[in-house]
């Protein structure tokens, strides 16, 4: 008889079974146990040690998971089985994350409360930067066909990437007085409607830091699409808004090319000369929409100027370049762009692959905290959703060993 979490259980079977462990497969004999009011047997040693879904170590299946976050379960099974210690399919390499992450899930603004707390903010770092993007992922439950089937009875062709949808990233970086970036906490998550999820996430994130940290400058960078700005401008208020510099200079060049021709000399004089001026001028960006209103002017049917020069109006105060960058701060949102290709794509969208929600949430959720360096405080924590108390009820003598 064994007490699990103060419940009395009595022992119904001993029999012996495999689990995987970081050496390889071991074999132990072991004893379940059952309430007296029924249920599914329970095994103490496996609850006591922390065995992950009833077959792996903790520590195999750490290992394990690290893999599957970095490799596809195949070239997990050619790793191992190269390794020459565990030996798992590549289909017990796929289910595994994705158990994993129910657990993680479950208890996850906690795990990751505790994760922000365990940390300390880099003592030299002076300025905190947020960025929100995304990246177009294949899904299998895309609606690839229906949205096919819809722009044929359009009268369209049918072309794009129509089985994509968004995934969303999230980058919080910490820089210090002269603009290195020290570290990086990347989030991620699969498509959702308003990426609701990782704004949660993210909104948490910059509190928890600047509980830490209050004196830390918040700079907010994104490209220009609404929904971004709907969120740091208006949800997450505080800090100052950046409009990425490339997305800026993409609209610029695409102005200076339909009034020039892109790749000509004057159009590439002219887009060196308004990038510097929008750079390093204090007054760049009132420059450059003057000069866009002289294109206007003289080309008043090429469209691209006109969507140009109302981009400019409209993030305006957004293009403070010269300002920012004499005290150091980002003015690109390139460190969230790489966290979509490195955290995203070149793990999601490789050939033939289609992913359903929980399946790819599952990966990025792992790789995520991978990539911020949160990956071995966080098994630690994952780890002990495994156990359970178990301990021998109160007054039970022992019986003594025969001489």
């Amino acid at each position: 008889m064994v007490e699990v979490d103060g419940e009395r259980c009595h022992r119904v079977l001993r029999c012996a079974t495999t689990y995987t462990s970081a050496v390889g497969p071991v074999r132990v004999t072991r004893s379940l146990y059952r309430h007296p009011q029924g249920g599914a047997a329970i095994c103490p040693l496996e609850l006591r040690a922390g065995i992950i879904e009833g077959a792996w170590t903790p520590l195999a299946a750490k290992q394990a998971t690290w893999v599957v976050a970095h490799l596809t379960p195949k070239e997990g099974e050619e790793l191992f089985d190269l390794l020459g210690n565990m030996t798992p399919s590549k289909s017990t390499l796929d289910r595994l994350p994705k158990a994993l992450h129910g657990h993680w899930e479950a208890q996850r603004p906690r795990f990751e409360a505790t994760l922000r707390h365990q940390e300390e903010i880099p003592p030299e770092a002076v300025a905190m930067a947020l960025s929100l993007d995304g990246v177009m992922a294949p899904m299998k439950d895309g609606q690839r066909h229906a949205k096919r089937t819809q722009a044929r009875a359009q009268g369209k062709a049918p072309s794009g990437p129509a089985g994509y949808q968004e995934v969303g990233c999230a980058t919080v970086s910490y820089y210090d007085r002269d603009g290195e970036r020290l570290c990086t906490r990347r989030l991620a998550c699969m498509p959702e409607p308003n990426k609701a999820t990782l704004k949660s996430q993210l909104t948490a994130e910059v509190m928890g830091a600047l509980i830490q940290r209050p004196d830390l400058q918040v700079v907010k960078v994104a490209d220009g699409a609404p929904d971004n700005w709907s969120y740091l401008g208006e949800t997450l208020s505080l800090g100052v808004e950046v409009l990425d510099f490339y997305h800026a200079m993409e609209q610029l060049g695409a102005a200076l090319g339909a009034a020039y021709g892109e790749g000509t000399p004057p159009y590439q004089e002219r887009v060196e000369t308004l990038r510097t001026v929008l750079r390093d001028d204090p007054q760049g960006v009132d420059k450059v929409m003057g000069a866009l209103s002289r294109l206007r002017t003289r080309y008043p049917r090429r469209q691209a100027i006109h969507k140009a020069l109302a981009y400019f109006r409209e993030h305006r105060h957004r293009m403070r370049y010269a300002e920012l960058r004499a005290h150091n701060l980002p003015i690109g949102s390139g460190v969230v762009e790489a966290a979509c290709k490195t955290l995203v794509s070149q793990r999601l969208k490789r050939s033939g692959m289609r992913w359903r929600t929980a399946g790819g949430q599952a990966i990025l959720t792992f790789r995520a905290l991978c990539q911020s360096e949160r990956f071995a405080r966080a098994w630690s924590l994952l780890g002990e959703t495994y156990k359970r108390s178990v301990t021998l009820p109160r007054k039970v003598i022992a019986f003594s060993k025969r001489r």
